[in-house]
């Protein structure tokens, strides 16, 4: 028993040993082994030895006590590790299930079920116990402790309670602080003990159990004997209770009689019932004889009367009316007599339609009297579509005939008209409601009339355009000069400003823009509703837009008269819309691009305004459907932009053809005269024509420079005086407009930075001219000094202090005639006598900034030689040129 206590204590202090840095407190710990198998079945052959330990924690909120489940394993295999490490934790708040395992015979193995394992379908671990008393101390401890602090026992299979609370009651002494277990130091020993009232059985129960129990003699150890004894009672009692039910016999002979005779009146009314079940059977088959025949002839009354009903309906379907036959076959199609032809097509679509289904039942179909209808129906309406498309072609050809033969309609000398078909849309209009019936009747029938009305249209449209534009360009009034404008900026005729007034050229193109742009939008969007395309309309109203002169309402109607305005744009039908549309306005283009070959003849610049009226117009047309608008719009244009790199191409051309034979100085007359050309395309951008500008300035501008520079290069003597004469020039004319526009800007800087480098350089080339010898000298004093010492500078091959008194001596002596032969060496090269000062300024800077550092070098170098002039003194020098 010594030597339990201790193995037991070891475990004790090797489970403690775990829990020392947590704030749990062990409570029990036993030595299980682990099987894994399915529920109710003992498989050994995966045991593995594991301690099983019961940990407490108060809680600082509830002041009640968390229990956990640990389940522990050993670092090696075997119990004599000495080392068990924690493997998993279970919370005794989910446990529900305690099952002991029936296939174990020493009752020692049991399952643990916790409601809150993730994997249900896994059966969970057995574990089996060294005896039976551990087990059933540990499984009263659970129990107790579930009880205690959370308020219910788990489920508890296979093993009886009863058995269990007398186990707990012999050992009463071990279950309150068994040997081996570990007691928290927060819990009183009091609350951990195990009694029967407690925890199984409540005192009015024992108090019974006692009472039964004392009434036998036998003790309670003897189980199996106390069980007989019970049995041996119970079928006493039974015995009894027969032997009871025998003495009753008179008793229930009495009954037995009684029921016979209820029996006998019982059989005699079921005879009296059956006799009257066959008579009542007779009747109710001759009754429901009778309502048989009288429901088939009422039946048959019914049928017969909604026959005749849906045979008169159906003759009235059958039936033609003769004004409309007459009609539809004969009638005329004068403005007068369309009600009538709209109330005959309303009825022929109607009436084909009422013999289809679901209006007309499937089962008429077969009839003869109904494929005859149906066959003469679409007589009628073949023989009235073929009719009003003859009528129709006929009548949009004559109609255009007769404007076109009055050139009143037109624009004629000395007089601008503004095409208006008003007229034309009105007189079209009587036959729109026609044309939704044919659409409904044959939409094939539709196509054919789409191109006769789109080939007659077309050839009202090209002669207004041409006549129209042939008068624009007559009226317009331009100075016979500026048609070689480009010339005269260019080649050396003359200036811009010297060129007369050609606003009237991007006039002309906006006014047949403004009149006849509109024009095309409203005839697509007429021709559309008008031929009834299924397409959302063409042209929405916009603000600002001039009236075409028509204040008809051009949207589709319905046979109703109601607005049809489809939801959802047709792709097809757009498709098919828009091939109509270039036959309808095909060759009007040429027109446009006529006017727009005019203005640049007139004025080459006045593509860049033609360039923003299109624009805008184009900017503001987006959002219609009427492709060919669009289309003719972005080819007018492509042909200005065209017309304008033409325009480029001659002025490069221009300015790369100076003669590069002969010494070119001063400014190149290109420079000035571009600075005329950018202040006069400047005031001819409008709004979205500045990119065509900015890309014509890059180009010219790039061309200039490119020339300038090679013409520089052919005359190396004077390359930086011609390059910052130019570049000076440049920065001069073009500054005002710089500040304005980013491109000139840009080529600004450009041109700046171009002329501080040639400045540099020819201000360097003037010093060097008189005092190259002297600041050569500096220069090898100074490029020694990398690898010298000042002190042996004068010690070394080619800069003693011998040399430099040569030097100095050569360079400065006569020194003002030396300045000035500088500043009249400047003087003659300069063409620009502007640029003088500032250039010799920027001479006696530099000198004076070369001076100082030489003077600085030598005193560093040479501490006995001094320059003469000084500094200080060659300032006062260049005072006096």
């Amino acid at each position: 028993m010594v030597k339990a206590l201790t193995e037991e204590e070891k475990l004790h202090k090797l489970v403690e040993a775990v829990f020392q840095d947590s704030d749990n407190d062990v409570t029990v710990a036993f030595k299980v082994t682990k099987s894994q198998s399915a529920w109710g079945a003992l498989s050994r052959s995966t045991s593995k030895p594991r301690v099983l330990a019961i940990a407490c924690k108060r809680s600082p909120t509830t002041q009640k006590f968390k229990v956990t489940l640990h389940v522990l394993k050993y670092s090696s295999s075997g119990f004599q590790a000495r080392i068990v490490v924690r493997a998993k934790l279970y919370k005794m708040k989910h446990l529900s299930r305690v099952e002991v395992v029936p296939s174990d015979s020493t009752g020692c193995t049991f399952v643990l079920g916790f409601d809150n394992l993730k994997i249900q379908n896994v059966a969970p671990p057995q574990w089996t116990m060294r005896n039976v008393d551990e087990r059933n101390r540990f499984l009263t401890t659970v129990i107790r402790l579930c009880k205690e602090n959370l308020g219910r026992i788990p489920k508890i299979v296979g093993m009886d309670v009863v058995e269990m609370a007398l186990w707990e009651q012999a050992h009463s002494d071990t279950a309150a602080t068994p040997s081996g277990t570990v007691t928290t130091d927060g819990v009183d020993q009091t609350d951990l003990k195990v009694t029967v009232e407690r925890e199984l059985v409540s005192k009015a129960e024992e108090d019974d159990m006692e009472a039964l129990l004392g009434t036998y003699v036998m003790g309670l150890d003897e189980a199996e004997a106390f069980s007989e004894r019970l049995k041996r009672e119970l079928l006493a009692l039974e015995a009894a209770n027969v032997h009871a039910i025998l003495e009753s016999d008179p008793l229930v002979e009495e009954v037995l009689r009684r029921l016979n005779n209820a029996s006998e009146a019982v059989e005699d009314m079921d005879e009296w019932l059956g006799i009257f079940n066959v008579k009542l059977r007779h009747m109710r088959e001759d009754i429901e004889s009778i309502e048989s025949r009288n429901n088939m002839l009422e039946m048959q009354v019914q049928n017969n009367a909604a026959l005749v009903a849906e045979l008169n309906k159906l003759l009235e379907r059958l039936h033609v009316p003769p004004q409309y036959a007459t009609l539809l076959t004969s009638g005329a199609f004068d403005e007068s007599r369309m009600p009538q032809n709209v109330d005959a097509c309303d009825w022929l679509a109607g009436a084909i339609r009422g013999m289809e289904p679901p209006l007309m039942d499937p089962a008429y179909a077969n009839m003869r009297a109904v494929k005859d209808k149906r066959g003469e129906l679409e007589k009628l309406k073949s023989t009235f579509v073929r009719r009003a498309s003859e009528f129709l072609r006929s009548y949009f050809s004559n109609l255009v005939d007769f404007m076109i033969s009055d050139k009143t309609y037109f624009s004629q000398r000395g007089q601008l008209k503004r095409p208006d078909h008003a007229d034309l849309r009105f007189k079209c209009r009587t036959y729109a409601r026609l044309l939704q019936h044919l659409k409904g009747l044959d939409k094939n029938s539709l196509g054919p009339l789409r191109k006769a009305y789109c080939q007659s249209l077309n050839l009202l449209l090209r002669r207004e355009a041409r006549e129209f534009a042939n008068e624009l360009r007559a009226s317009t009034k331009v100075l016979r000069s500026s048609a070689v404008w480009m010339d005269n900026a260019v080649a050396g005729g003359g200036t811009a400003g010297s060129m007369g007034d050609t606003s009237t050229v991007s006039d002309a193109y906006a006014k047949m823009l403004r009149i006849f742009v509109p024009l095309l939008v409203d005839e697509s969007a007429f021709f559309a509703s008008f031929m009834c395309y299924e397409v959302l309309p063409l042209a929405p109203p916009r603000a600002g837009d001039e009236k075409s002169g028509d204040d008809e309402d051009d949207t589709p109607l319905d046979f109703d008269g109601a607005d049809a305005k489809p939801t959802e744009q047709n792709a097809a039908e757009m498709e098919a819309l828009n091939q109509a549309l270039q036959e309808l306005l095909d060759g009007i283009q040429e027109d446009f691009y006529a006017v727009v070959d005019w203005a640049y003849k007139v004025d080459p610049l006045r593509c860049i305004s033609m360039q923003g009226t299109t624009e805008r117009y184009l900017s503001s047309h987006k959002a219609d459907a009427a492709g060919f608008v669009r289309r003719l719009l972005a080819d007018l244009q492509a042909r200005i932009s065209n017309q304008f790199s033409k325009f480029l191409d001659e002025v490069c051309h221009q300015i790369e053809k100076h003669d590069r034979n002969v010494r070119q100085t001063g400014v190149l007359s290109y420079v000035p005269r571009f600075a005329s050309l950018a202040s006069r395309m400047e005031g001819l951008v409008q709004g979205m024509s500045r990119d065509m500008v900015d890309l014509a300035y890059t180009r010219l501008v790039g061309t200039m420079f490119t020339v300038l520079e090679r013409i520089a290069q052919n005359d190396p003597k004077y390359a930086d005086v011609l390059l910052l004469e130019n570049y000076a020039s440049f920065q001069n004319s073009m500054f005002d407009l710089a500040n304005m526009v980013p491109t000139l800007a840009r080529f600004y800087q450009q041109a700046s930075e171009a002329y501080e480098q040639a400045c540099t350089r020819y201000v360097n080339s003037i010093i060097n001219m008189q005092f190259e010898k002297l600041f050569q000298f500096g220069q090898r004093v100074e490029n020694l000094l990398y690898t010298i010492t000042p002190e042996e500078v004068p010690f070394q091959l080619g800069v003693s202090k011998n040399e430099l008194r040569k030097v100095v001596k050569a360079s400065l002596s006569g020194v003002e005639r030396s300045l000035q032969a500088m500043y009249k060496k400047m003087q003659k090269t300069l063409v620009s006598e502007e640029l003088l000062p500032n250039l010799w300024d920027k001479c006696k800077v530099d000198f004076i900034d070369k001076y100082e550092s030489l003077e600085a070098l030598l005193q560093k170098c040479y501490p006995s030689e001094t320059l003469s002039p000084s500094s200080t003194e060659m300032k006062e020098l260049f005072k006096t040129v």
